[in-house]
C-alpha cells in the first residue's frame, strides 16, 4: 500500500532516497499536473523527473519526463522448451547473440533484411539529416549499452524464456535531446521560471507541442518494433541451438512513455518514466538487475498509481559510485553458474546486483498493482 512523503506524492517504495522524494515533489508541484505523482518502487533520482515516477499532466508534457530513450522497454517470450531440451552450455549462443545483436554506444549492422522491417515505421515528423537518416537503419535491431540486455532465462516450471531490454537507440536520444532544449527556450523565452530547469514543458495545442508528440510516438513504434526484431532473431538463435523449439507467446512492453488516458475522470497525458502500463490483465516484464530474478506480471488496475507498477529493481547506487566501491571479482561470483560476458566484468561492474534495489522486496511493495504469473532466473547473460 502507498505512503504519502510529501504533499500530492503517493510512494510504493520502502527505500527511497530523500532526493528522489525532493525531485518528485518538484514535479507534483507544476500547475498542469492533475492529481498525485505516484513513486513506483523502484523509484530513484533521474533528470528532472524521478526514475520510476507516474505523472499525470493536463494539457501539456514534459519531454524530460519522457527522457531521452523513448520507447524503451521491455520483450520476453515463452518458448515450449524446458531445462531438460537445452545442451549442457549455452556456450555456443554467445557469439550468435554478439553477431546478430549488436551492442554498444553507437554499434549498428548492415543487414539488408532491415530495410523490409523498416517500411511501415517510415521517418519521424523532424527532417533529418543524412547521417540520422542511416542511424534510424543502422541501429535498428541493436542493443544498445547501459543497462540493456540479453537473457535467457527459467521460470518456477524449468520453462525457457527468452527476455531482452531495449529502447529507441541513438536516433531516440537525438529527437528527444532536441525537443528537451526546445521545450527549455520555450521557457526562457515566455519568462516562465522552473524549479529545475528539465521540467521545461510544451503546451497542448501549439506546433511544438504537436511536433514533440508526433516525434515521440513515432520513437515508439520504432523501440517496439526494434525489440520485436531482435527477440525473433533471438529465438531463432536459441532454437538453433538447442535443435528444437517453438514460441508460446510474447509481452512487448514500453516503461519510458506518455500517452493519453482517462483517470478520475479527466483526459490525461500520463508519462510512465520508469514505469509499466498495468491496467486489469495487462501483462509485464519487470527484470531484476544481473544474478537476480525477474518477473512475469500480470497488472491489478490500481487506480492510485494510473494502472501502473515499476519497470524493474531501480538504481541504489550511481554508476560512479558502484564503479568506485564494487568489484568484477564479487560480480564475477554473483553471476557464477551463468553464461555471461565475463572477459568484460571490469567493464561491468556498474550494472553489478548490488548498485540495484533488492527486486524481490520491489515486487513485494507492489503486491496490489502487479499479480505475479511466472518468476525467470537467469542462465544466460548478454549485456550491452
Amino acid at each position: 500500500m502507498p505512503n504519502q512523503p510529501a504533499p500530492n506524492l503517493l510512494s510504493w517504495a520502502s527505500e527511497i532516497d530523500e532526493g528522489a522524494i525532493t525531485q518528485a515533489a518538484r514535479a507534483a508541484r507544476l500547475p498542469f499536473v492533475s492529481g498525485h505523482v505516484a513513486l513506483m518502487p523502484d523509484a530513484h533520482v533521474g533528470i528532472g523527473a524521478t526514475v520510476g515516477s507516474v505523472i499525470p499532466t493536463e494539457n501539456a508534457i514534459i519531454p524530460a519526463a519522457v527522457g531521452v530513450d523513448i520507447g524503451c522497454g521491455m520483450v520476453a517470450t515463452e518458448t515450449t522448451l524446458t531445462a531438460a531440451d537445452l545442451p549442457d552450455t549455452l556456450a555456443a549462443l554467445m557469439p550468435m547473440v554478439e553477431h546478430r545483436i549488436p551492442a554498444g554506444v553507437g554499434k549498428g549492422h548492415d543487414d539488408p533484411s532491415m530495410d523490409r522491417a523498416l517500411s511501415d515505421l517510415g521517418l519521424p515528423h523532424t527532417d533529418l539529416n543524412p547521417k540520422q537518416t542511416k542511424k534510424v537503419s543502422d541501429q535498428f535491431g541493436t542493443l544498445g549499452s547501459g543497462n540493456h540486455f540479453v537473457e535467457v532465462c527459467l521460470d518456477e516450471r524449468d520453462r525457457v524464456w527468452t527476455v531482452l531490454h531495449s529502447g529507441s537507440r541513438g536516433i531516440g536520444n537525438q529527437l528527444a535531446q532536441a525537443h528537451i532544449t526546445g521545450a527549455k527556450k520555450l521557457m526562457k523565452k515566455q519568462e516562465i521560471g522552473l524549479e529545475d530547469p528539465d521540467l521545461a514543458y510544451l503546451v497542448q495545442s501549439t506546433p511544438e507541442f504537436t511536433a514533440y508528440i508526433e516525434d515521440m510516438l513515432w520513437a515508439q513504434r520504432y523501440a517496439m518494433a526494434s525489440r520485436a526484431r531482435m527477440d525473433k532473431v533471438l529465438v531463432n538463435a536459441l532454437f538453433w541451438v538447442a535443435g528444437q523449439g517453438e514460441r508460446v507467446r510474447t509481452i512487448n512492453c514500453h516503461h519510458n512513455f506518455t500517452q493519453q488516458e482517462t483517470h478520475y475522470g479527466k483526459s490525461l497525458w500520463i508519462t510512465r518514466k520508469g514505469a509499466i502500463k498495468a491496467d486489469t490483465g495487462d501483462e509485464g516484464v519487470i527484470p531484476g538487475s544481473m544474478g537476480t530474478r525477474s518477473y512475469i506480471v500480470r497488472g491489478r488496475g490500481n487506480p492510485e498509481s494510473y494502472n501502473s507498477c515499476s519497470h524493474g529493481a531501480g538504481r541504489r547506487m550511481s554508476r560512479t559510485k558502484a564503479k568506485r566501491e564494487l568489484s568484477a571479482a564479487s560480480l564475477t561470483a554473483a553471476m557464477s553458474g551463468r553464461i555471461w560476458n565475463a572477459d568484460r566484468a571490469a567493464a561491468l561492474v556498474d550494472e553489478h546486483p548490488e548498485a540495484y534495489k533488492s527486486i524481490d522486496q520491489v515486487m513485494a511493495d507492489q503486491k496490489d498493482l502487479v499479480a505475479v504469473q511466472h518468476t525467470l532466473r537467469q542462465i544466460f547473460n548478454y549485456k550491452g
